[in-house]
């Protein structure tokens, strides 16, 4: 009886350090990100267990005056138009998969246009992967993490 107890609370041991470490790695990517071009940085956050990523500042987010924020006038979707870019959401619906964080969409206010997206950290770098339809139909991206 005591070698079945002591086997599953190594077994429960066990799975709650594994469970630990994925929700480690997950968070991995929370942060604030320099985009490729290093004209724009987004934070990236979690609400429940998904990732989003907000715009926080970029070189054309402002009006002459330095303080107004220009509005989303490039969205296909005319409704939007309205929304301001600073804070604007650009990442979103992320889950963390085997690795990869998956089944978001990010949105490019320079196109004004949505795409499916995948992203994979490497280091202090975040690969990402703007797709219409499948993957092979896309376009990537190399951000970089600000300390």
């Amino acid at each position: 009886m005591k070698k079945i107890l002591f086997g599953l609370i190594a077994l429960l041991s066990s799975t709650l350090f594994v469970s630990a470490q994925n929700t480690n790695k997950a968070d991995g990517i929370l942060g604030t990100w320099l985009s490729e071009k290093k004209n724009g940085k987004v934070e990236i956050y979690k609400t429940g267990d998904k990732y989003y990523g907000k715009l926080i500042w970029s070189k054309t987010m402002f009006e002459a005056d330095g303080a107004t924020s220009k509005r989303d006038v490039k969205n296909s979707d005319a409704s939007l138009r309205t929304r301001k870019l600073k804070d604007l959401i650009i990442l979103k619906d992320f889950v963390f998969e085997d690795n990869v964080w998956t089944d978001g969409k990010i949105y490019d206010p320079e196109a004004g246009k949505v795409y499916s997206c995948t992203m994979k950290l490497k280091g202090n770098t975040l690969n990402i992967r703007g797709y219409v339809g499948i993957s092979l139909f896309g376009r990537s991206s190399v951000w970089t993490r600000i300390k």
